[in-house]
């Protein structure tokens, strides 16, 4: 409660960690790690009778505040042991509620505003008097007037006279509003009527350096040049910005001769900065001076758009270093970005990658896993559609098209394999919370270049393997939906939402069936290539609770689920779900779960996929000192095939038992954050072991804990989720 005074020390699971950590130092020593102690640590609160009695005055002043006019607030003290417990008792009364409202509006002008909008006001008669309520509706009727042109009205004109001597635990309210205050050259006031606004200039300033404006002065301002394009003026000090013109006026709300409106402002300069090119946009207004002030019986005032420019160019090494249960790997990433590749923001980026990781077998044999690559990227301010590439559409729902392509070679224990795949789509916004992702033509093409002899027959055993490590194409597409409302309640509990659906194979399926090919090897081809189809969709959702600013927890759940059919018995490899590693069940590691209560012949080398994942996480989090975050979690879940596979006894996905091959792990890790980045470590240990075929499957009780078995250390960057 914001009204209390004194709080006692932050807690973490009971314990008074800050203020341990304070204690540690010694008072009388300012040098480290004394000091320190005490910056990262808290200071003891020590019960203070004058902040108890603040606190008393500032919570009846509160209730006072919600109509609770002649209600007391007493306050408790209890002392022991050097302990103090503050009670604040409050009396309430009956609240007084508002009798009459009678409206005041000197004003002509606005009156007709104010009564057109009467039926949205926020005070109502027979409702408790609030004083929240009053402060709401000044900024909601301010707001109101200034989307009507008034550019010079404020809350300042906005006044409300309470009378609570009327009886009968009642208050009459006036609510007025005041006339303009005009000050001449000789200081004399007059009250005039508020005036509607109209934009006379625009002038955009689309390469606004701040360093050179303010240094260059005249001289600076001298030197811009002008130049008038579609109603607007372009003010730089080169012919050729390096921003196109038209890309700047899509994304503008206000125009010249319109009427001044606070939202078109807000909305001009939240759609300038999603193009992600600008690292400033101001936008100010200047009401015109006499002798020309007037456009018929309204004012007018010229908009300024100040435009600074992100650095066009970048290039960054990305160092990645891995340590996954024994298994020690690392990846170099060199990125390259241009943020205005052809002038009209348009945001190209390509990344060379190259991977590699040591495993170490339980049979002492090193292998490793290596993956090089390159991935480019294009993405347009706009929709590459003619027929929704209109001014208006991208005002509306600020859409971006995006071209990707990419390959990538990967030397596996047991096979080969090279990788490539192109993707053209769109993004677009449905609302303040929602996206929309749509890739209408999605390509993958998966060579299988070599594979392990004794591994191939290995997987020869079951149908779904076999299928899985073949050569593939996947053309197709998908749609994503995102829900987010993070950065609008920033220090509220939000939500996060991905739902993504997908399906490949059903258009070529169906041309290969009108054109009459022939099957080769029961799967038809195309260019060669034997093509997936199947149709999958999942859900991603997370619920984070803020407790209080030093911890929180998020729930996380995951439900997905794919399905072959057709020219298909299996999901191509890339598109099977897989369970454990960092971002899952961090008690078993990348692969290793599933799928189901199966159990390999061969855990030398562990890569389990299916078709079907279920998860569930929840995640407390809590900070403890300098960059140092810790956590605990939970983690439940596995994944499952869609058809029987007799090769893997278990696997299959049925209603009647899938809750028996649940597992679950917990730990415990901790984060760093060095503001740049975010490096985690976690410890996760297994409490129910889908392999255990007898009894409950929870490992206490069942069998003795085996650290190299049972426990994962995982090293990654970033939240699990």
């Amino acid at each position: 409660m914001p009204y209390v005074k004194q709080k006692p020390n932050k807690r973490i699971f009971g314990a008074k960690f800050h203020l341990g950590l304070y204690n540690l130092s010694n008072l009388e020593k300012t040098r480290w790690p004394h000091s320190w102690l005490r910056e990262i640590g808290e200071e003891p609160a020590i019960f203070d009778p004058y902040a108890t009695e603040k606190s008393r005055e500032q919570i009846e002043s509160y209730v006072g505040s919600k109509g609770y006019f002649d209600s007391q607030v007493m306050e408790t003290i209890e002392t022991a042991n050097r302990k103090s417990k503050v009670y604040y008792n409050v009396d309430l009364k009956t609240p007084y509620t508002i009798r009459n409202l009678r409206y005041q509006i000197d004003d002509t002008t606005i009156r007709k505003w104010f009564y057109r909008d009467s039926v949205n006001c926020m005070i109502e008669r027979g409702k408790p008097y609030d004083v929240d309520v009053l402060q709401g509706e000044l900024s909601r009727f301010e707001r109101f007037i200034k989307e009507q042109g008034y550019y010079s009205f404020s809350g300042d004109h906005i006044y409300f006279n309470v009378d609570s001597t009327i009886g009968n635990r009642q208050v009459d309210i006036v609510y007025g509003i005041r006339k303009f205050e005009k000050i001449d050259a000789n200081n004399n006031i007059t009250l005039v009527s508020h005036s509607v606004y109209l934009v006379r200039n625009v002038f955009i300033y689309p390469d606004f350096i701040p360093k050179d404006a303010l240094e260059g002065g005249e001289a600076y301002r001298q030197n811009l040049d002008t130049t008038y394009y579609e109603g607007y003026y372009f003010i730089s000090p080169r012919k050729k910005p390096d921003i196109k013109y038209n890309l700047i006026t899509q994304s503008l709300y206000i125009k010249p001769g319109s009427i001044y409106n606070l939202t078109r402002t807000e909305e001009s300069q939240s759609h300038l900065l999603s193009l992600k090119t600008f690292r400033l946009v101001n936008i100010y207004y200047n009401e015109v001076p006499d002798p020309v002030v007037k456009q018929g019986n309204r004012l007018t005032l010229d908009c300024n758009i100040q435009l600074t420019l992100l650095t066009q160019q970048s290039f960054k090494v990305e160092l990645e270093g891995t340590n996954s249960s024994g298994n020690l790997g690392g990846a170099v990433n060199l990125i390259y970005q241009h943020k205005n590749l052809f002038h009209g923001a348009e945001l190209f980026n390509m990344k060379l990658k190259g991977a590699y990781e040591a495993l170490s077998q339980q049979n002492s044999k090193l292998r490793s896993t290596q993956e090089y690559g390159i991935e480019t990227s294009l993405r347009f301010p706009k929709f590459m559609v003619p027929f929704l590439n209109k001014e208006q559409f991208i005002k509306e729902y600020n859409p971006t098209t995006t071209l990707l392509a990419a390959y990538n070679w990967q030397k596996m224990p047991f096979y080969n394999r090279a990788m490539a795949n192109a993707t053209f789509g769109y993004t677009w916004n449905g609302s303040m919370f929602t996206t929309h992702i749509v890739n209408p033509i999605q390509v993958n093409w998966v060579d299988l270049v070599s594979i392990d002899t004794a591994f191939e027959r290995k997987i020869n055993a079951s149908s779904y393997l076999a299928y899985s490590y073949r050569d593939v194409a996947i053309v197709g597409g998908n749609y994503s939906y995102i829900f987010s409302n993070q950065k609008i309640q920033k220090s509220r509990d939000y939500w996060f939402v991905r739902m993504n659906v997908e399906a490949a194979g059903n258009l070529t399926a169906l041309a290969s069936k009108a054109f009459g090919l022939d099957k080769k090897n029961g799967s038809y081809n195309i260019l060669g290539q034997p093509f997936a189809q199947y149709i999958r969709a999942d859900i991603d959702f997370r619920y984070n609770v803020i407790i209080n600013d030093v911890s929180s927890i998020v729930y996380r759940g995951f439900v997905g689920a794919g399905i072959p059919y057709g020219n298909s018995r299996a999901l191509p490899f890339e598109k099977q779900y897989f369970g454990g590693g960092a971002n899952g069940i961090r008690a078993w590691q990348v692969r290793s779960l599933g799928p189901g209560s199966y159990i390999p012949d061969d855990k030398s080398f562990l890569n389990q996929t299916a078709d079907i994942k279920i998860e569930a996480n929840a995640e407390y989090r809590f900070n403890l000192f300098w960059i140092l975050e810790g956590a605990i979690f939970l983690d439940a879940g596995n994944i499952w095939s869609y058809s029987e596979d007799t090769a893997r006894t278990g696997a299959q996905f049925r209603f009647n038992k899938f809750y028996d091959d649940i597992a679950i792990g917990t730990g415990a890790g901790f984060r760093f954050d060095f503001g740049f980045v975010l490096m985690r470590a976690d410890l996760g240990m297994k409490l129910r072991d889908p392999w255990i075929n007898a009894g409950t499957k929870w490992i206490a009780g069942n069998r003795a804990y085996n650290f190299r078995d049972d426990f994962t250390v995982v090293v990654a960057i970033g939240y699990p989720f």
